[in-house]
This record gives structure tokens, C-alpha cells and sequence, in this order.
């Protein structure tokens, strides 16, 4: 496959993959079958592209997902910076290992939005920073998840 847009997204059958790409970690949600609620599932530490991307294929055929859903870190006012080409790279990278479809969708504010809830429900610093990039995910591909239904 490649990347593909949310009306393709829309035709595929079975449980998403969502993907929060960071410069130290890959956070990774998965949603049901039914497509309705996004559940964090780890945060991988990056290391190097191969074993990374071995890992995330890894949980993406184990889950027998249908696609892949990553979060586009575009700038507050829509444009592309440094980090939207490193997310392009990588995904483009992946496709080369493994041909399955892709969705770009805009992230913004989503590692936020989960950093005050968890501020909010009191949650230690030390266990925010080992949960936030995987909740990040989940965060993504709700909102996926709620525009497919929509």
C-alpha cells in the first residue's frame, strides 16, 4: 500500500494501529475491532530505525491490524516543519519493510491535551513520563476513530 486518505481508511476492515512518533519514542494505541475506543498499548524506546520498525510491524501483524494511523506533528499554524519531513521519512522508510497503509493525521496539541489529564488526575511525573507517548497515541487515533464514525 502507501499513504492513503480517510475515505480509503474508511474502506478497510479491522483494528487500527496508532502511532505517536517522537525523537526518543514511538508511542503505540490499538483499537478495538468494532473500531469505537483507542487503547494505549506501549511506548517503544527508540534506538535505530531497523529494530524499531521491527517492533512496530511486530504489534501491527500480531493485532491484525488493517492500517497504520500516525501522528502529523505540524506547526500551530498548519504548516509543515523539520519534524512533519522526519514523520514523512519515517513512514516512508517503513513502507519499504512492510507494505501496509498509512494515514497521516494532524496531531497537534495531543501529547499536551494527555500531559494535563494526567496532571489533572494527579498522576506522578516519574509514571506520566512512562505512559504519556502511548496515551498520546490512543489520543490520535481516537480522534480518527471518532471522524470514521462521524
Amino acid at each position: 500500500m502507501a499513504l492513503i486518505d480517510l475515505d480509503t481508511l474508511a474502506t478497510t476492515q479491522g483494528p487500527l494501529l496508532g502511532l505517536d512518533p517522537g525523537t526518543k519514542t514511538l508511542g503505540l494505541a490499538i483499537s478495538d475491532r468494532t473500531r469505537l475506543i483507542a487503547t494505549p498499548l506501549l511506548t517503544i524506546k527508540r534506538r535505530k530505525f531497523t529494530p524499531d520498525a521491527a517492533q512496530l510491524i511486530e504489534h501491527y501483524n500480531v493485532n491484525e491490524c488493517s492500517a497504520l494511523v500516525v501522528g502529523l506533528p505540524l506547526n500551530m499554524d498548519g504548516s509543515e516543519g523539520p519534524r512533519v519531513q522526519s514523520v514523512r521519512d519515517f513512514c516512508n522508510n517503513l513502507l519499504r519493510l512492510e507494505d501496509f497503509p498509512i494515514f497521516l493525521w494532524d496531531e497537534r496539541l495531543s501529547t499536551a491535551a494527555v500531559t494535563r489529564n494526567m496532571i489533572d488526575a494527579d498522576v506522578s511525573r516519574a509514571r506520566r513520563a512512562e505512559k504519556v507517548d502511548a496515551m498520546a497515541a490512543g489520543y490520535i487515533l481516537q480522534g480518527v476513530l471518532d471522524r470514521l464514525r462521524a
